[in-house]
């Protein structure tokens, strides 16, 4: 992304999720082109960016974090994998979004009406958990599922919005890879051990995406001004069993076990194994119609970067 232009009226941006894997890259990365990033936060302890109080379930935000923003990016909410799927997380993973989405609408319509650009996270769960082959883009209908399910709910609460006459935009982000957590150091641990195999069929696409490339989305989107949903996925998803090889191969290790078949995994992980065997198979063109250029459009050379 190039430095802030002159006459970007955007010049703080407030971010939820700040300190999260997406969240301190984008911070970095919006800092280096000229915005003041500003993040809220439960414990807003931290030393590099202004940090200001917030708890969702309280319904309470210092007012100054809302006030002062020129945009805002909403990243914040429970992990998807982060704990087994009881009752008690699908109900945390749901309200920690809606929920969220709905008091800085509140707080914006009350405080600063004026806001510029409200953007937020969505995720590729919205087309459902099985997709097959089937190449699916911005205007695919909802697919079945409780991310599914979860997804379209988040996405009317953001964009309510527009009722605010505030420009919205959505990023429907895919399966992020990054060197410092979340979903490529969980699938290379047991590659490193020798026992990583791929998950069900093995024929389930990911549509991944490079932290870099994904922080590069957000980025554009709050420079251009775009309002719209964009999904944040490379241009070329990969079966599960294609993903798998290519990570062993950087890590220059064997596969040498059959694919985990589904039961197993229902029986380790329970509902989440849904997505696990499942897949879709994202398409990134409109994102690429907008201009945006991919550093990592391919598997290999995203992995190399991530793994050497």
């Amino acid at each position: 992304m190039s430095s802030t232009k002159l006459n970007d009226p955007v010049k703080t941006v407030l971010i939820t999720g700040g300190s999260g894997l997406v969240g301190t890259e984008l911070s970095q990365l919006l800092t280096s082109a000229g915005y003041k990033v500003t993040h809220l936060s439960r414990n807003p302890t931290q030393k590099h960016y202004q940090t200001f109080y917030w708890d969702v379930k309280k319904g309470e935000i210092n007012d100054e974090a809302i006030i002062s923003a020129d945009a805002i990016i909403h990243l914040a909410g429970a992990g998807v994998s982060d704990k087994r799927w009881s009752d008690a997380w699908k109900k945390e993973i749901y309200d920690s979004r809606i929920n969220s989405t709905k008091l800085l609408r509140e707080k914006v319509e009350k405080l600063n009406p004026g806001l510029k650009h409200f953007i937020s996270a969505s995720a590729i769960g919205y087309y459902g958990w099985d997709t097959g082959d089937k190449l699916v883009d911005e205007s695919t209908e909802k697919g079945e599922g409780f991310l599914a399910h979860v997804v379209d709910d988040w996405e009317k609460e953001i964009d309510r919005f527009n009722s605010l006459n505030i420009k919205t935009s959505k990023v429907r982000i895919g399966i992020v890879l990054s060197e410092k957590g979340g979903a490529l150091e969980e699938m290379a641990k047991p590659i490193r051990f020798g026992v990583g195999a791929p998950l069900g069929s093995g024929n389930q696409y990911m549509s991944w995406i490079h932290i870099n490339d994904l922080c590069g989305i957000f980025a554009q989107v709050l420079q251009n001004a775009e309002a719209g949903t964009f999904n944040g996925v490379a241009p070329n998803p990969e079966t599960n069993k294609l993903f798998t090889k290519s990570v062993a191969s950087q890590l220059g290790k064997p596969l040498w076990l059959p694919n985990v078949p589904k039961f197993a995994l229902r029986l380790i992980v329970g509902e989440m194994s849904d997505i696990l065997v499942g897949g879709n198979r994202v398409s990134s063109k409109k994102i690429e119609e907008a201009g945006f250029n991919f550093q990592f459009a391919a598997l290999d050379d995203a992995l190399e970067d991530l793994l050497q």
